[in-house]
């Protein structure tokens, strides 16, 4: 593999995003991370922290089709993947696709959704294909579900299964911006830049799906040693015997595991993964997978606080 054409490629689209989503590095690099390696985003934020911006950016830097669906208490499946319609002139069924088909898919509040149109999702999003009917219809190959949740909001909201929490490689929380940061966007408004404004009109593409998927291929050329494979999945099991998780993170959360640290191997410009890689990459990819006890709940632990301990308990490879 071309490290060198990997990392610049990432920092070419790190820069794109830049421009128009101010502070919140490592959402910048955990979201780019994800879809190197291949994943689904779910964004955590209270409302107003940019997390449409974020998506519409990433999809023009891209060139890709993007399609945003408001989820709503009354959205039906057939809202989403579309549905087949009888046309009485050729006596046949017309396929009438949804917005699920594009590339980049904004599901936007998704937990405002019912159980029933959330489950839609499923099949989409691990197998990259609709079923309507008697026929599976393909999705592109860089088919990404970016979804955003409000954390302090409960009301009018359905909790996500945990069968479809599992099928979101990470979930990055975006918190409010520095002052300096937060001082840069009021300055841009003031001298009349409209950040939304300037990511459909000012930004150009510089890269391609091909391009991304091409980049994405490349990841199997990142060198993982056995130390660091035992290390990895040494985390992923520490959180199955930890006494304040009750349900732990499963084998599908250490694959992922491995694929982010190796797209962020890439993205620094290694050809091997470092247990900081590891590290770094586990809370995005394991908060949203562990359930905690009653007792941790009540004592107002966190998963990111839960991880961290654990984290600390397992020896890091020399």
């Amino acid at each position: 593999m071309d490290l060198a054409r990997f990392h610049e490629h990432a920092s070419r689209i790190k820069a794109g995003l830049r421009t128009v989503f101010l502070g919140q590095e490592d959402v910048i690099e955990q979201l780019l991370a994800t879809i190197f390696a291949g994943g689904h985003v779910l964004l955590e934020g209270v409302p107003g922290l940019g997390k449409t911006l974020l998506a519409k950016t990433l999809a023009r830097l891209v060139e890709a089709e993007f399609q945003r669906i408001q989820f709503t208490p009354d959205l039906m499946p057939a809202d989403i993947v579309g549905t087949e319609v009888f046309q009485m002139a050729s006596q046949s069924f017309q396929l009438r696709k949804g917005p699920i088909f594009t590339t980049i898919l904004l599901a936007d509040e998704i937990n405002r959704a019912p159980p029933k149109t959330q489950a839609a999702l499923l099949e989409v999003m691990e197998e990259r294909s609709v079923s309507l009917g008697s026929e599976t219809h393909r999705l592109p190959p860089l088919f990404t579900v970016l979804a955003t949740q409000n954390p302090v909001e409960s009301e009018g909201t359905y909790p996500l299964p945990e069968a479809q929490v599992d099928r979101f490689m990470t979930k990055i929380l975006l918190r409010y911006p520095s002052d300096e940061v937060e001082l840069a966007i009021l300055e841009a408004y003031h001298q009349g830049r409209d950040l939304h404004q300037a990511a459909a009109r000012e930004l150009k593409p510089i890269t391609t799906p091909d391009e991304m998927l091409a980049a994405r291929r490349d990841l199997l050329g990142i060198q993982v040693a056995p130390e660091v494979l035992r290390y990895l999945n040494q985390i992923v099991r520490t959180t199955r015997t930890s006494p304040r998780i009750q349900v732990g993170a499963s084998p599908r959360a250490g694959v992922h595991l491995l694929l982010m640290s190796k797209a962020m191997a890439a993205m620094d410009g290694r050809e091997y993964v470092a247990p900081d890689d590891v590290k770094a990459a586990a809370p995005a990819v394991l908060r949203h997978r562990l359930i905690l006890t009653p007792e941790a709940q009540v004592a107002a632990d966190t998963p990111d606080l839960v991880l961290g301990r654990a984290l600390a308990d397992v020896e890091v490879p020399r």
